[in-house]
């Protein structure tokens, strides 16, 4: 039987979600808590990678096992297991078919910016310090980005990646007072795109970029002329679609 978890976890002490030698994901963890809650040796396969220090507020992972379960008590024993910084939404039933990175129809990040000093959001908002942003500018040049496919410019440099072909559906930018928040939704994402992305827009927000140099830079699938990653604790996973069929009504929801 395959099992889907839902959860969300802050990344600022983990190496990303995947397991790696010699550093702490949360993979790792999760894995661990179903081993000794189980019993048995589990594998976790989760929606997709972050990197280190980003956080998660929507998260999916599927792990097969053969017997049925209380899948209430097992949300329960695993948010009295696991640390604080990871939490247990729902654990449900699917078909075993159903995959949890390769069935996801689209993921939407965002990026979180304080524009002034706080103190305590320290490790989930980026502290920005200057001022007079062009958001309205940052706005039109997100809007850009709906026009392309092709974002070599926005991925890693070293990367076995057979395409760089994303199908972004939507990019904008939102500001509450002094929170600004960009929002990003595709089909999938390229290995620190949505981090170069959002220091590509900075520095046109700031015009040390103009407008038109983002469609250059794009075209060039250059990394190195894009805009500087920014810092991974402002990222967010907050969202991951799924067909809405795959779920059984078996379990929990």
């Amino acid at each position: 039987m395959r099992y889907f978890i839902e959860f969300s976890f802050n990344g600022t002490k983990y190496h990303g979600w995947q397991s790696q030698p010699n550093a702490l994901s949360v993979q790792e963890i999760l894995e661990y808590a179903l081993t000794i809650l189980l019993k048995n040796r589990i594998s976790v396969v989760g929606c997709g990678r972050t990197d280190s220090g980003v956080h998660a507020e929507q998260f999916f992972a599927h792990f097969d096992f053969d017997s049925p379960m209380d899948l209430v008590d097992l949300k329960y024993r695993l948010n009295v297991f696991l640390p604080l910084d990871v939490a247990i939404k729902s654990i449900f039933i699917t078909e075993n078919d159903v995959h949890a990175r390769f069935s996801a129809l689209s993921r939407t990040y965002q990026y979180r910016i304080s524009l002034t000093k706080d103190p305590f959001h320290q490790d989930t908002l980026l502290q920005f310090p200057f001022k007079n942003l062009d958001v309205s500018l940052m706005n039109k040049a997100a809007k850009t980005l709906l026009n392309y496919t092709d974002f070599k410019c926005f991925s890693r440099s070293r990367t076995d990646v057979k395409t760089f072909d994303c199908d972004i559906s939507e990019a904008f930018w939102l500001q509450k007072g002094d929170l600004l928040v960009f929002q990003i939704s595709a089909n999938r994402f390229l290995r620190n795109m949505v981090r170069a992305i959002v220091g590509t827009l900075l520095d046109i927000g700031q015009n040390k970029l103009a407008l038109e140099d983002l469609e250059n830079i794009i075209r060039s699938g250059d990394r190195s002329r894009a805009g500087a990653s920014v810092k991974a604790h402002g990222l967010f996973l907050t969202k991951i679609v799924y067909p809405f069929n795959s779920y059984t009504t078996n379990g929990e929801v």
